[in-house]
């Protein structure tokens, strides 16, 4: 039985790095020796066992047989004879099937570490092209890594070519594609992630709207924007899908399963930058309209969820978009401060009181966008 530090830890550690996660393989042993010995077996497509002391992932090495198209109907072997090789054979990149013995000795049997030196993410075997997720894998692994030089080699986006060509991405469940997309949205050079796409043609099988320009000129500036600002996920969705018109970019939102706040988010985003797209000054912004989108925004009740869409508009207006937000945030603020007290200590009450709140909540928006003149 021997056991290698393998993948993502292994990699990190060698481009000095933090390594967050160990992932562990275990060569020639079997469930039954591993649950002797105290690793709790999870997982119910392959053998998986947590460590009972650091909760650590160990799984046994293990091949795979492709059955079907997409990325399911593997079937899965796993033995004491199956060797570390055969395991990291079925790895996507060279740089991710290297192992690290107990020892500290580097197996690397697919020349990892000459492709790390070199900043090339290739595929380590014909395998790759099994499983379409990794076309999207591949990207993130590139908006993650390109900061640092990396590049995908020719061979490698060649091959992702003729995956999307061969029709392999119809297979994947929306989920798992949101699933990518949510991570690729917090690497380092988001942006390029898509870029990746859109080169090999995932992103017009994926996210068509977005692969027309200048939708994605204007949602990869946007993105690029709520990144530096270290926005939410939400944030950066809706930011992406900016250059998008409303009605499609909501759609896709709901085709892609994005969480419910993603989706309310990039429906707000659409519906304010319909009326603010090309407003250069607050001035032009009728107080009527205005008071009607914050009501459409629940203002009164989510106010951090205004603070949140406002922050995106900033990114996704253009040039006047922080001026123009100033505005907004302080009739927002004045909108917010009128409180029913006031009105109940006067005696009013029940309809009156709604509409003596809506009233002073635009007299003071209307007062707001005067002094901006």
């Amino acid at each position: 039985m021997q056991i290698y530090l393998v993948g993502g830890a292994v990699r990190d550690k060698l481009l000095g790095l933090e390594v967050k996660d160990r992932d562990w393989v275990v060569v020639g042993t079997t469930p039954e020796t591993m649950i002797s010995k105290g690793y709790k077996q999870v997982g119910a497509d392959f053998p998986v066992f947590l460590h009972p002391q650091t909760g650590e992932e160990y799984a046994l090495a293990r091949t795979e047989r492709k059955q079907g198209r997409g990325y399911h109907g593997f079937t899965v072997y796993s033995a004491p004879d199956v060797t570390l090789e055969d395991d990291l054979k079925r790895r996507d990149l060279t740089i991710n099937a290297m192992a690290e013995a107990e020892s500290g000795e580097l197996i690397d049997p697919f020349n990892g570490l000459a492709d790390l030196e070199q900043k090339k993410l290739r595929h380590v075997s014909e395998a790759f092209e099994e499983d379409p997720l990794r076309i999207l894998r591949t990207a993130r692994f590139a908006a993650r890594l390109q900061p640092m030089g990396f590049r995908i080699c020719s061979e490698t986006l060649s091959l992702m070519r003729t995956m999307v060509a061969g029709g392999e991405l119809d297979a994947l469940a929306p989920e798992r594609v949101w699933q990518e997309i949510q991570r690729a949205l917090h690497e380092r050079a988001p942006g390029v992630f898509f870029d990746v796409l859109k080169q090999v043609g995932a992103l017009a099988a994926l996210m068509p709207e977005l692969a027309a320009e200048p939708a994605m000129q204007q949602g990869l500036q946007a993105l690029q924007c709520m990144h530096r600002t270290q926005g939410s996920t939400a944030q950066r969705y809706a930011a992406l899908l900016s250059g998008i018109d409303g009605a499609l970019a909501l759609k896709r939102a709901n085709i892609m399963k994005s969480p419910n706040d993603c989706r309310e988010l990039v429906r707000l985003c659409c519906r304010f930058m319909a009326e603010l797209r090309d407003m250069e000054s607050a001035r032009n912004l009728a107080p009527e309209l205005l008071a009607s989108l914050m009501d459409e925004a629940d203002l009164w009740r989510r106010p951090e969820r205004f603070d949140s869409l406002l922050a995106t508009l900033n990114c996704t207006l253009g040039n006047h978009g922080p001026a123009l937000i100033n505005h907004l945030e302080s009739a927002a603020r004045q909108a917010r401060s009128v409180t029913p007290q006031i009105f109940l200590q006067q005696g009013i009450q029940g309809k009156a009181l709604g509409e003596a709140i809506r009233n002073e909540r635009l007299a003071r928006i209307k007062a707001t966008l005067h002094s901006s003149v």
